[in-house]
């Protein structure tokens, strides 16, 4: 009786995960049509603001409509825009805050680990915008500055995450040459909140 209970159990514990698989594949050659260009998988990533971080507002007139305009595209890798960041304002920051920081992060890069493409540190706190001025660190292209977005031709929009950290220090202590990955893993255990706008990018 026993060995007949557990045949039954093993042969219906089969039957599903048998169409488990059925379904996800479906479910995967679904998403996979849909798409335009290389299929490239996506893996999960830590973030890099800490989970208890506050809120605050960022807006930008140049990204209103939640696309990049040509001025702000990469200049590089094929594509003819003009490299100028996005402008962008905000307020509502914490007491507390002591200085600012701006990244930028393509989370729909085929990399494998996405792409930086901006890095700007050690903004004052009185600060409400990027001064035309500001240092900004390496990006993912291995230049320091803004490095406008350029995604594969055909390609599935890339979403482009800009994002305002206020640090609990005036100085996060990350070296003028250390690359963005680096410097966010320096900033994070000091980030007491954020702001963020994403905005999308293609290239036909």
């Amino acid at each position: 009786m026993r060995k007949r209970g557990f045949t039954a159990l093993t042969i219906a514990a089969t039957a599903a995960c048998a169409t488990a698989t059925v379904t996800v594949t479906a479910g995967s050659v679904a998403v996979a049509s849909a798409q335009t260009g290389p299929a490239f998988g996506y893996h999960k990533v830590r973030a890099a603001i800490p989970k208890q971080a506050g809120h605050f507002r960022v807006t930008s007139p140049d990204l209103a409509r939640g696309t990049f305009p040509a001025a702000s595209y990469a200049d590089t890798f094929g594509c003819t825009g003009g490299n100028v960041p996005p402008r962008l304002s905000w307020s509502g920051a914490p007491t507390g805050t002591r200085s600012f920081a701006v990244t930028m992060f393509d989370r729909d890069a085929p990399t494998g680990s996405g792409f930086w493409h901006w890095s700007v540190r050690d903004l004052p706190a009185t600060a409400a915008s990027v001064p035309a001025n500001a240092a900004a660190g390496v990006n993912d292209a291995g230049t320091a500055g803004y490095q406008g977005p350029c995604p594969p031709a055909g390609d599935r929009p890339h979403h482009y995450e800009i994002t305002v950290l206020a640090l609990d220090v005036a100085d996060a202590g990350v070296p003028a040459t250390a690359g963005p990955a680096m410097a966010s893993f320096a900033m994070g255990s000091h980030v007491i909140a954020s702001a963020q706008i994403t905005a999308t990018a293609v290239v036909s």
